[in-house]
């Protein structure tokens, strides 16, 4: 169409509003749309969908949207706004970026001559599966592409909305490598309200997990983080494993949770905020950014003895 008659505002690249969030703040993003949730969400067109990254079990990753509003407090992906210029605190669970041209993108991408069909993971620095997904449509969209080439890919997401797209990842498992896995790290409904306040309950995943394993998708469980003085306590890791057992999902393992910066600043600004009494334990255990390795051999065999014991009632 005419530029006379496209009055339609051009969306921003991600570098444009890294520089104009520098220079003026995030309140100066006077296209980002608030929406019920109070987030806005700053449309932008990316250069690239697939991202290389390394030292990591897989060399590319998809993320469609930056930021999220499920606001997990631990989220590692926290330090992802600050590259942005946008604040790894309130900003990610409120400042929203969508990758409007995404799904194009990535088609191009894949199509290439170049590309030799490596193992993907999507939705690692931030969910796919959030809930403006509902709205915007990306990761189906990018689940199509991804079929369409047969690439392998995993998803990992705490949101319910993935049985939209049983349809899809049924057909997704039929490629070699691709699982889908629902994160949930405790089945507690208070710890987790109180560690993702924007996340569906632990209950509404577990059904979710096996609402897609019913459809014959390859799906698993990631306790993943378990967070020490939350859901670390030996008694919620077997709760937890039962309830997954009790939904008929296998659970493919469960970290202690690490704090990369961005998240770091975040989680210890929220335990001096809401729980002062744990700030000088947690600063004991995190002088860097992980737990040290006998605690983390701990929780791990507490984690094992729970799956055995659950094997052994036959659930």
């Amino acid at each position: 169409m005419s530029p006379l008659f496209d009055l339609a505002p051009k969306r921003p690249t991600t570098k444009v509003i890294a520089l104009q969030v520098r220079d003026h703040g995030s309140a100066s993003l006077d296209q980002a749309q608030l929406r019920a949730d109070q987030a806005r969400y700053q449309e932008v067109t990316c250069r690239s969908a697939l991202n290389p990254v390394k030292g990591m079990p897989f060399a590319w990753t998809l993320n469609p949207y930056r930021g999220c509003t499920h606001g997990c407090h631990y989220c590692y992906a926290r330090r992802y706004h600050t590259q942005f210029e946008l604040g790894a605190d309130d900003e990610f669970a409120s400042v929203i970026l969508v990758k409007q041209n995404f799904v194009d993108v990535l088609t191009r991408e894949l199509a290439r001559p170049s590309w030799q069909g490596e193992y993907i993971a999507v939705g690692t620095a931030t969910d796919c599966y959030q809930p403006i997904e509902g709205h915007y449509k990306l990761t189906r969209g990018a689940l199509e592409a991804l079929l369409e080439h047969r690439n392998p890919a995993s998803i990992v997401t705490k949101g319910p909305m993935i049985v939209r797209d049983k349809d899809l990842l049924t057909r997704l498992s039929a490629v070699e490598g691709s699982t889908v896995y629902v994160s949930v790290p405790c089945a507690d409904e208070a710890v987790c309200e109180e560690l993702e306040p924007g996340t569906a309950s632990p209950r509404q995943r577990l059904r979710a997990a096996r609402e897609l394993a019913d459809a014959g998708v390859r799906v698993r469980i990631l306790m993943s983080p378990i967070v020490p003085g939350f859901s670390s306590k030996p008694a919620l890791i077997e709760r937890t494993v039962e309830a997954c057992a009790a939904h008929g999902v296998r659970i493919a393992g469960g970290n202690v949770m690490h704090l990369e910066e961005g998240a770091r600043t975040h989680f210890f600004a929220w335990l001096e905020r809401e729980h002062p009494a744990l700030v000088q334990g947690y600063r004991k255990l995190y002088k860097g950014k992980n737990a040290p390795a006998a605690y983390t051999k701990e929780v791990a065999r507490v984690l094992s003895d729970a799956r055995a014991k659950a094997d052994r009632k036959g659930l």
